[in-house]
C-alpha cells in the first residue's frame, strides 16, 4: 500500500499557513471564488476515492491566456483558473539513452504521467532504451478494483488516450492496419496488438472519442481474425453508441465505447487561419458546418462517463470509486495548424469540461481533480504593431479589443511545433498539495498512484 509519507505530510502542514493565507487574498481577486476552506481542503492528504484528470493537449499557459482574454476578457478567470492550488511541471522526453530531449511529443509526455517512467519521443508507455512495456495508472486502478474511462476529442488511438491502456514502439500503430513501425508488437509476432485492439481488449468501462476508421479495421491474427475492432468490442461485451443521443441513453452495466467521428472530432469553433503578415481584424464563428449537430460536447461526454463510472461501481456495492481522464485534443492540433479561432474553441469547450469535474468534485470532495497540459505550444499574443516572420492573425475579443496571436515555430506552410516550457498544473481534493511548486511531469503519476492507494 501506498501511503503519504511523513514529508509529504509534513510538508502540507508547512504550506497551510502560507497558502491559506493566499488563498484569503485571492478571494477578492477577480473572478477568483475559491474560500480559505477550499485551500486548505486541498492540502489536506488522504485517500481519495476518485480521480479526474483533465489534459488540455498543448494547452500550454500562452494558449490558456489567448482563450481567457477572447472568451472572458483580461481580468475575467476561466473556470481551470479557478482550482485553490496551482503549480507548473517540465514536459521534456528523453533520448534511449536517458539524455533529456527538451521538447516533447504527446506520447513521451502522456507516457510520462501514465507510467512514471520518461521515454522517447513517439513511444507509448514502454521504456526508453529496452523497449519494455510499462505498467499504467489506469491498468493499475484496474487491479485495484477502480472503473475506469477515457474520454477525449481525438482518436481514441491517439497519443494521450493510448497511453492509458495500450503498449506500442510508436504512435503510429493506431489499427491492425497501421503496425509497420511496430513489428514486435503484433499479434502475429506474439505481441499485444495495435493501439484500437489493446484498448478494448483491456476492458476499459468508457470510452469515447474519434477514431472509428481505426477501430473498421480487420484483425489480422490471433482470436478475433477477420473481424473488426468494433466487432472484437463488441465480443467482449461492448456497447457501441455513435452519437449524442445514444450517449446519453446507454445504461450502465456493461462497457461502453463511443466513436462519434471518423477521425478526430471536429472542433467547435472556426475562422481564418494566421497568415503571413497578419489578418484582418476577425471574431471568430463559434459554429462549425463540418461539425454534426449529434456530435457530443465534451462537457457532456465527461458528464456521461462519470454518471457510468458511478452507476458501475455503485451496482458492485464497491467502496472503490474510479479513474478518468478527459483530454481537450485539438487545442494542441489548431494550434499546429495556425488556426486562433479553432484552438480557443476547443480551450472553451475542454473549459466547460473543467467546470464538470470541479462541479462532481463540489458534491464529492474525496474526489482529487488535476487539469493540466502535455506540453506547451506554439501562440503567443504579441503588440499589435508588431510584425511577426511566420503566421500571424488579429482577432476582437468579446471585450471589443484587438488582440494579435503569432505562430512562428516553423516555417509558414509547415505545422507548427511544439515548445519545451514549463506548463501549469492545477488541482483540488486529496493529495492536492502535491502540484504546487516547480515538479516534474512523471511526478503526477505518483500523485495519482498515492492518492488512488495503489499498488
Amino acid at each position: 500500500m501506498h501511503r503519504p509519507s511523513r514529508r509529504h505530510l509534513t510538508l502540507a502542514t508547512a504550506l497551510l499557513a502560507s497558502t491559506t493565507a493566499a488563498a484569503v487574498a485571492f478571494t477578492t481577486g477577480a473572478g477568483a471564488t475559491d474560500t480559505k476552506q477550499q485551500a486548505e481542503d486541498a492540502i489536506k492528504g488522504g485517500k481519495a476515492k476518485n480521480v479526474i484528470l483533465l489534459i488540455g493537449d498543448g494547452m500550454g499557459d500562452s494558449e490558456i491566456t489567448l482563450a481567457r482574454d477572447y472568451t472572458v476578457g483580461a481580468n475575467g478567470r476561466l473556470n481551470m483558473d479557478k482550482f485553490p492550488l496551482t503549480g507548473e511541471y517540465t514536459t521534456y522526453a528523453v533520448h534511449k539513452d536517458g539524455t533529456p530531449d527538451y521538447v516533447t511529443d504527446s506520447a513521451a509526455s502522456g507516457s510520462g504521467w501514465a507510467t512514471g517512467v520518461k521515454t522517447v519521443n513517439g513511444r507509448i508507455s514502454k521504456t526508453p532504451g529496452t523497449d519494455k512495456a510499462v505498467r499504467t495508472i489506469l491498468e493499475l486502478a484496474q487491479k485495484n478494483g477502480y472503473a475506469t474511462g477515457s474520454v477525449t476529442t481525438a482518436e481514441l488511438t491517439d497519443a494521450t488516450p493510448a497511453v492509458l491502456a495500450s503498449h506500442v514502439t510508436d504512435r503510429s500503430c493506431q489499427g491492425p492496419a497501421d503496425m509497420a513501425k511496430c513489428p514486435a508488437d503484433t499479434i502475429a509476432a506474439g505481441g499485444p496488438g495495435s493501439i484500437a485492439e489493446q484498448s478494448v481488449n483491456h476492458k476499459v468501462d468508457v470510452l469515447f472519442g474519434g477514431g472509428k476508421q481505426r477501430f473498421d479495421q480487420k484483425v489480422t491474427d490471433g482470436r478475433y481474425k477477420g473481424l473488426t475492432v468494433t466487432e472484437q468490442a463488441k465480443k467482449l461485451g461492448y456497447r457501441i453508441v455513435t452519437d449524442n443521443a445514444s450517449m446519453k441513453a446507454v445504461k450502465p452495466g456493461k462497457p461502453v465505447l463511443g466513436l462519434f467521428a471518423s477521425g478526430n472530432v471536429p472542433v467547435e469553433w472556426t475562422g481564418k487561419p494566421a497568415a503571413v503578415g497578419g489578418t484582418d481584424p476577425q471574431r471568430c464563428v463559434t459554429s462549425n458546418p463540418n461539425r454534426p449537430s449529434t456530435t457530443p460536447s465534451l462537457a457532456d461526454s465527461a458528464t456521461k462517463a462519470i454518471q457510468l463510472l458511478e452507476a458501475k461501481q455503485r451496482q458492485k456495492h464497491s467502496k472503490k470509486g474510479f479513474f478518468l481522464q478527459i483530454e481537450g485534443a485539438s487545442i494542441d492540433k489548431q494550434d499546429h495548424a495556425a488556426d486562433p479561432c479553432g484552438q480557443i474553441g476547443e480551450t472553451a469547450a475542454f473549459d466547460r469540461a473543467v467546470k464538470v469535474a470541479r462541479a462532481y468534485a463540489a458534491q464529492h470532495p474525496d474526489t482529487l481533480v488535476v487539469t493540466t497540459a502535455d506540453h506547451g505550444h506554439t501562440s503567443q499574443i504579441v503588440p499589435l504593431e508588431a510584425t511577426p516572420p511566420g503566421l500571424s492573425a488579429t482577432l476582437v475579443t468579446n471585450e471589443g479589443q484587438q488582440l494579435k496571436v503569432n505562430y512562428s515555430t516553423n516555417t509558414p506552410g509547415q505545422s507548427q511545433e511544439h515548445t519545451g516550457t514549463e506548463v501549469r498544473i492545477a488541482a483540488q481534493g486529496p493529495l492536492a498539495y502535491r502540484v504546487l511548486g516547480v515538479t516534474n511531469q512523471t511526478d503526477l503519476f505518483t500523485t495519482l498512484l498515492e492518492a488512488l492507494r495503489l499498488s
